[in-house]
């Protein structure tokens, strides 16, 4: 509209038209001033590991070469206790969406496109009674850009760009090799913004490729001069098997597991006491019963070969974590720029063998072996703690969880902080840092109300509300309320109660002693599992 024409043509009193002339300067200006308030907002890099042990980072103990990661949490905040969903499916939905995974329809693993699902908790894409980071963080202004593994929706209808990310790349499904696509038992499936996409025949390395995609994103979005904000969810699927890796790291690992898994999860053990990670009161826990003596091993070369792929995986991922933090600082975005990163679970003691895709004659770690590391090596990367991905003692759902944001975190860089988080509050968290709102209702649907709360207080040195978090999985489940978990089985209805204030590790069990703990807590597991529409 001309607003000069439009004074022509109506003849105002004098005092009238100064006060029009007034009205309509502060109308143009309030996009201005907007924007400006938008562009002091920090962007947001959320960055998910796949499958990767509490352990296995140089900054929570591991021999591990990780210096970017280790730069991060110098110049940031550690968690002792950040808890994950227990496996992959799951905590992607929860961290996209705030709630717990039955309640935004993951309550197991994603449904297969070509299959009809069945609507509920367990229909294996996200709902519309959900909204994700990015349909939240885009309604408050932001950019929103998304690289990596997606895996909470394998339909098109359900593809990133339908769940509010304006460019996309990444693997769709579960995991796959790293150097092709393959079927197994499905054909798993790439894409690009909303197309299908397919990898080269040579060249490709998927963790290399999510990293350059993201920092392409980045890099686009300040050559276009972009004022607004940008929330970025970089999902690599790394260290996830198979076991596949560069040849120049894995030969910078070369010898490196020779002395086995018992020495390694003793050394990692003692560094971790070193760095504050943990104390006294996290006693090692025992080697499962399934895990030979080292010493006993047939083919040792073999098994430490498959640690030298599997730690050249996670070192690979550090070095593509540089590369974007590099782009942030050249771009003078950096300092302004919150980073969060964490895993989805706990390690993963999976045998892939029966999958019969590994090709005897190809050495591990190169195209066309697939294999995994197994419960051997699983047991070092989740020291100190017992059980794995897909269980719910701590070693299938507490996570490393590094914050790094300069502007914000400046006291006390390196700290590593006794708060308990989980996963449901990474949107909270998002949602409190943008100025964003959560919504009671998108696009016509009523939406679940947030689970989380922020972090934000812990960042700088608050505390977060008593609260009690929940977990279940394939009949796997688990309550925590302050220092008491309770740890149940729904198949044996066996359950174990830890006081995790004296017993972080969960190596004694007082479920005979404190029946009154024991009966509280299970009631309160069963009423919210009624409330989230766990299957017995």
């Amino acid at each position: 509209m001309n607003y000069l024409m439009l004074s022509r043509k109506i003849r105002f009193p004098r005092m009238l038209t100064r006060m029009y002339w007034k009205v309509i300067l502060l109308i143009t200006a309030i996009p201005n001033f907007m924007f400006a308030q938008q562009a002091d907002r920090p962007n947001i890099v959320v960055i998910l590991a796949d499958d990767m042990g509490y352990s296995d980072l140089g900054c929570y103990g591991s021999e591990i070469n990780t210096p970017n990661l280790n730069k991060l949490a110098a110049g940031g905040l550690r968690f002792r206790t950040f808890y994950n969903a227990a496996r992959c499916c799951p905590s992607r939905a929860s961290l996209l969406t705030g709630l717990y995974p039955h309640e935004a329809g993951m309550g197991a693993m994603v449904s297969e496109a070509d299959r009809p699902a069945i609507p509920g908790p367990y229909q294996g894409y996200l709902n519309k009674q959900s909204v994700t980071l990015a349909e939240v963080l885009g309604a408050a202004g932001y950019k929103t850009y998304m690289s990596g593994k997606w895996h909470v929706g394998e339909r098109r209808e359900h593809w990133p760009r339908q769940r509010g990310f304006e460019r996309y790349f990444g693997l769709i499904s579960g995991a796959s090799s790293y150097f092709e696509l393959v079927d197994e038992p499905r054909k798993r499936s790439m894409a690009h913004d909303n197309d299908p996409w397919f990898p080269p025949d040579s060249g490709f390395y998927m963790t290399d490729a999510f990293t350059d995609s993201a920092v392409n994103f980045v890099e686009t979005h300040q050559k276009q001069g972009e004022k607004k904000p940008f929330f970025l969810y970089l999902a690599y699927t790394a260290p996830h098997w198979p076991l596949h890796a560069l040849q120049e790291d894995i030969a910078a690992n070369k010898g490196k597991y020779d002395e086995g898994w018992d020495r390694i999860r003793r050394k990692r053990y003692q560094r971790m006491q070193d760095l504050g990670i943990i104390d006294s009161r996290y006693r090692l826990s025992e080697r499962s019963a399934n895990i030979p003596a080292w010493g006993s091993m047939d083919k040792q070369s073999d098994w430490a070969h498959r640690m030298e792929v599997y730690a050249a995986m996670v070192q690979r991922m550090d070095k593509g974590i540089g590369k974007l933090l590099e782009s942030l600082k050249r771009s003078g975005q950096l300092n302004n720029t919150l980073i969060l990163f964490l895993s989805d679970n706990g390690a993963c003691a999976e045998n892939i063998d029966q999958r019969k895709l590994h090709d005897q004659q190809v050495a591990v770690g190169n195209r066309g072996s697939y294999l995994a590391y197994d419960e051997y090596w699983a047991n070092a990367s989740n020291t100190p703690f017992r059980m794995y991905k897909a269980w719910t003692e701590e070693g299938g759902i507490n996570s490393p969880l590094i914050v790094h944001w300069p502007d914000k975190i400046k006291a006390d860089s390196g700290k590593i902080t006794n708060a308990v988080g989980h996963i449901v509050d990474i949107m909270a968290t998002c949602v409190d840092v943008a100025g964003a709102t959560y919504p009671e209702t998108f696009k016509g649907n009523r939406i679940t109300p947030l689970k989380g709360q922020s972090l934000l207080p812990v960042f700088t040195g608050g505390k977060l509300r008593d609260r009690k978090l929940y977990w279940e999985h394939f009949g796997k489940w688990a309550v925590r309320e302050g220092d008491w978990k309770l740890v149940g089985e729904a198949k044996s209805g066996q359950v174990q109660l830890f006081n995790l204030a004296e017993d972080p590790v969960e190596t004694q069990d007082l479920a005979k002693i404190r029946k009154d703990i024991v009966s509280k807590l299970t009631k309160d597991y069963h009423q919210w599992s009624l409330d989230v529409g766990v299957k017995r």
